[in-house]
């Protein structure tokens, strides 16, 4: 089974691919989309559309995995990071794949093992589970820790599951 995890962002949208085999993972690729402040938001989010559509066709993932996004004081900013994370629930949904939502303590506690955990944790915790893997960024091992957190949550188990009842 083959999972993307996405970490929705305006400016840096981390991915990473992993393949689940049994209790097994593997990790495939990740990366940034990446859209330039100063751009319209329309232009801006068409680009991370673009960029992301691609990435699915190149990696073609089975299902697929988002971080709920962090709401803070900046309503503005907050609102912006929202309409990232609609194009990161809208590239799957365009493919015809089931996505896992998770919020950002579970995947840190599904990682790492507690939910409060910092972003090299995290980095250090990807590692031992995805030996050899190099990242693209501090996004991009935030978005393999989001395609774990879908593989030990069932998601891909389960989808595995519907597949072979399907086949059957």
């Amino acid at each position: 089974m083959r999972v993307i995890g996405i970490d929705p962002g305006l400016r840096n949208m981390g991915w990473g691919v992993i393949d689940v085999a049994g209790s097994k993972l593997s990790h495939v690729a990740n990366g940034i989309c990446h859209s330039q402040t100063g751009m319209d938001l329309a232009e801006r989010l068409l680009t991370l559309h673009a960029q992301l559509t691609r990435i699915f066709v190149t990696y073609r993932p089975q299902t697929a995995a988002v971080e709920h996004t962090f709401v803070n004081k900046d309503g503005v900013a907050t609102l912006k990071l929202g309409q990232a994370r609609g194009i990161a629930l809208l590239v799957p949904a365009q493919m015809g794949l089931t996505v896992g939502e998770y919020a950002p303590n579970n995947v840190k506690k599904t990682v790492v093992g507690v939910g409060h955990a910092d972003k090299g944790q995290i980095a250090h915790m990807v590692r031992m589970q995805l030996p050899g893997v190099q990242f693209e960024g501090p996004d991009a091992a935030d978005a393999l820790a989001i395609a774990i957190t879908h593989a030990h949550h069932g998601g891909a188990s389960n989808f595995a599951a519907a597949v072979a009842r399907a086949s059957a």
